[in-house]
């Protein structure tokens, strides 16, 4: 059981950037994937979540209309599409999968740095 998180890097003001969450082991349906991240001496913040049943997405106000996350079922796989990034969107991104009903799952997979330079 495990999310694993991949596709950070180094990437230029204006350019894009695409992270994958892959999840394994994991009844998929009825849960909820989102993408965190945290930056040097800030906490960790919610960026975007997406419901699996439904596509139903929700976005952080700092990244609305520039990142988009989606869903690939068969591949058990979240992406996190970052377009525009800005030197502020630096951080550790971290994916978190919740399911409340059984079986339930509450888990967060590894980071991934994204470095965005000016």
């Amino acid at each position: 059981v495990q999310l694993q998180a991949s596709g950070g890097g180094l990437v230029q003001a204006g350019g894009s950037l695409r992270l994958s969450c892959a999840v394994s082991g994991l009844t998929f349906g009825n849960s909820a994937i989102a993408w965190f991240r945290q930056a040097p001496g800030k906490e960790r913040e919610g960026v975007a979540c997406i419901v699996s049943d439904n596509d139903d997405t929700v976005y952080s106000d700092s990244v609305k209309g520039r990142f988009t996350i989606s869903r690939h079922n068969a591949e058990n796989t979240v992406y996190l599409q970052m377009n525009s990034p800005k030197p502020e969107d630096t951080a550790v991104y971290y994916c978190h999968a919740k399911r409340i009903l059984a079986p339930r799952y509450d888990l967060w997979g590894q980071g991934t740095q994204v470095t965005v330079s000016s």
